[in-house]
Formats: C-alpha cells, structure tokens, sequence
C-alpha cells in the first residue's frame, strides 16, 4: 500500500490542479460569455434608435419646410454611428470610446433637430410625430439601461480575472481586460438650449 501512496498523492494533486484550473477558466468563459451579451442588449438599443431616426426624419421632412443643415446632420450623424462596430470579444477602450463619440454625434444632432421642431407647431401636433418622439425616448432610457447594464457585467469578469492568482494564468488563457463605458467627454456640463 506504502509504494501506491505516492501515486495516489500525485493523481489527487493532479485533480485538484487541473480543477483550479478549469474553474478560472469555466468562471471566465461564463462571466465574458454575460459580458457579450450585454453587448448585444447595446447594439440592439443603439439599433432601435437608429431605425426610428430614419422614421422620425421621414416624418419630420414631410411635415414642415425644415432646416436641410439639422436634418443633414443627423442623418450624417446616424450613417457614422452605424459605421463604428466593436467585436465584443475584444473591447478595448479606445474601440469603446470611438463608439461613444459616434454614438453622442447621433444624440447630439437629435437633440438639435427636436429643439428646432419647436418652431413648427403642426408638426409638434402631427400624431405620428409624437409617437416617434415618445419611441425615442423610451429608446434613450432602454439605451441607459443597456450600457448600465454593461457596466454591470463587465466588472465581475474583470474581477475575476485580474485578482491573485487568477490573473497569473488569464493572460495564458486569452482572456483581457474588457472596458466599460464611459461619459462622452463634456457631459458634465449641462446643455444649452437656444431657441
């Protein structure tokens, strides 16, 4: 029995190694695995933002005599955002920050275009209209929720895999850091609204 005993100890240290091992790597994969879903939750706000922009600018150039620059701009502003894609398996800062700004030129121009409707009063009336502006305001908060979301998703993988010792072998693994998202440079400040 005395000569299996140190057979036995190396099949046991083994085992529990090779468990260590495959729950760093088990926790990682399901973390990022909810970390890429979230993602998704993202695109698909930004999506549905995107597809009532196209709606909310047919309307509004079938409504009133309208300033082509706002409209220009958004729709501009729009194409661009839709431009910027980010792989979720790899979110860097600097793709996420570049998606940001794309995304803040959408809601910029937007809010520009829904400041200048003021001035047309059959449209603020039109029915239409005010369904899509209720849509895409429901969107920005289902946008909120989303990237807040996000956020949420992202800090448990990333505490997983930079605490000791799992950040000893989640580098070995692939496995990176993911960014969050962040305020748009200037948010701080409140918007000025002119009329």
């Amino acid at each position: 029995m005395k000569r299996f005993l140190p057979w036995i100890i190396g099949a046991v240290v083994i085992f529990g190694l090779y468990s260590w091992f495959k729950g760093i790597n088990n926790t990682a994969v399901t973390l990022g695995q909810t970390v890429e879903q979230s993602w998704g939750d993202v695109q698909t706000a930004y999506q549905r933002r995107n597809d009532l922009i196209g709606n909310l600018v047919n309307t509004v150039k079938g409504a009133a005599d309208f300033e082509k620059s706002t409209l220009t701009a958004v729709i501009e502003a729009r194409a661009k955002a839709t431009q910027t894609t980010i792989d979720p398996t790899n979110i860097t800062p600097e793709k996420l920050a570049e998606f940001n700004k794309a995304q803040s030129g959408v809601s910029s121009s937007l809010s520009r275009l829904l400041v200048s409707v003021e001035q047309y009063p059959t449209l603020k009336a039109n029915e239409n209209f005010l369904k899509l502006q209720d849509e895409l305001a429901s969107t920005e908060n289902q946008i909120l929720t989303a990237r807040t979301r996000f956020n949420e998703a992202v800090k448990p993988y990333n505490t997983h895999i930079k605490t000791f010792p799992n950040s000893l072998f989640a580098g070995v693994f692939g496995f990176k850091e993911k960014a969050y998202f962040q305020s748009v440079e200037g948010a701080e400040k409140p918007v000025e609204v002119k009329f």
